[in-house]
């Protein structure tokens, strides 16, 4: 953005981004929206850009560098201070004795994410990283599959605007990140949805963080039923990210997002991970 006698600058590609931001902040991140049983989004991809477009034109204050790095705040999540601790005390386990009421990997870290909608390629480079594989996320990001499909492969291009839906620059999920990693890496690397709370924390009790995917920066959000040019049907959502859960309470769940760490109450992090089907990249015990 360039500034000269009070005349206001913008590029095609900032006013796309900052419409997109406008659009979830009013929508669903600020509101941090509890979905209702029925949660596909009806309308067409066509009404959602246009609403969004529409709703861009009552906001130009919003700046230009926003991105999926610096992802909405989120007034249920707090920033806290990762700490190398070394702690012999044994974990208290839960009631059913078998995992422990609370517990977290202190020896995990990460990065900012360098593409615009990246952060797939971002967080698979830091999480390889905590299992001892040195990974290039340049080389990963074109490593994965193209396709108009997110469960098949990596949807538009990885420079574009963050809040969009296919069949416009997307992101990918699960199912094709843990190819790769399998593939080239050699990671038992197991991309699912439909994992549950419980499966989570008995990852993380195994010292073993998982990718999951979710909602800006673990915000509410609103899924939608898409069909690709082939005809299969899968559920996305604006705003798609991912973030690496490392750790739980009781109440809490942590987890880092371009190398920061936050806790958010459980249940909102449930209604976030929920809305693209509780999803999530995790390494396959030996």
């Amino acid at each position: 953005m360039t500034c000269c006698h009070k005349t206001i600058m913008i590029s095609k590609r900032d006013i796309i981004i900052f419409l997109s931001l406008f659009f979830l902040t009013n929508v669903a991140a600020c509101r941090n929206v509890i979905i209702d049983d029925d949660p596909v989004l009806t309308i067409s991809v066509e009404e959602l850009v246009a609403q969004t477009l529409q709703a861009f034109q009552l906001e130009t204050t919003l700046s230009p560098a926003a991105g999926q790095a610096d992802a909405q705040p989120n007034e249920y999540s707090i920033e806290v201070t990762q700490e190398v601790q070394v702690d012999e005390t044994p974990d208290e386990v839960s009631e059913t004795g078998d995992i422990p009421v609370e517990h977290y990997i202190y020896n995990i870290w990460g990065h900012r994410q360098y593409f615009a909608i990246g952060c797939e390629a971002s967080a698979a480079t830091d999480w390889a990283k905590y299992f001892g594989v040195e990974i290039n996320e340049f080389n990963f990001q074109y490593q994965l599959p193209q396709s108009d499909n997110p469960d098949l492969g990596f949807v538009g291009s990885v420079d574009g605007p963050w809040g969009q839906v296919p069949p416009y620059a997307y992101g990918v999920h699960a199912a094709p990140v843990a190819a790769v990693l399998q593939q080239y890496y050699g990671i038992p690397a197991v991309g699912m949805k439909g994992f549950s709370l419980e499966q989570l924390k008995r990852e993380i009790a195994a010292d073993r963080p998982v990718i999951t995917w979710v909602v800006g920066n673990v915000v509410g959000g609103i899924p939608y039923e898409y069909t690709d040019s082939q005809g299969n049907t899968t559920v996305v959502a604006a705003y798609e990210h991912v973030v690496i859960v490392t750790g739980y309470s009781e109440e809490h769940i942590r987890y880092m997002n371009n190398g920061k760490f936050y806790e958010i109450p459980t249940e909102y992090f449930l209604n976030s991970w929920g809305i693209l089907g509780n999803m999530v990249i995790y390494r396959a015990a030996d």
